[in-house]
């Protein structure tokens, strides 16, 4: 393993992304579901930050794994249907902390 593959803080292999798994874990995303067209339930991600995130993947990744469409629109995550049972442990796998 070469010298530049290894952080300069942590010390660790930078492939394990110690400084990305920490900047999801300093940060706290909310939950909630909003009423759209026909009565039909969104689930809402927000306040990801998106300078350490890429909203885009992490979303994919949910639609994936929640078997649901959906969209990223000024950095939130717009899920179809209500999904706060499963997704608060989606998102903490992933190391992400809830707001209360």
């Amino acid at each position: 393993m070469a010298q530049d593959d290894i952080d300069s803080i942590t010390g660790l292999p930078d492939e394990l992304d110690i400084e990305g798994d920490l900047a999801r874990a300093e940060q706290r995303v909310s939950i909630r579901t909003d009423e759209r067209r026909y009565g039909k339930a969104m689930t809402i991600v927000e306040d990801i930050d998106t300078e350490t995130v890429d909203v885009s993947e992490l979303a994919s990744e949910l639609k994936s794994q929640l078997a649901t469409g959906g969209t990223v629109d000024d950095g939130r995550i717009e899920l179809q249907g209500d999904h706060t049972d499963r997704l608060p442990e989606l998102l903490e796998d992933r190391g992400f902390s809830l707001a209360e």
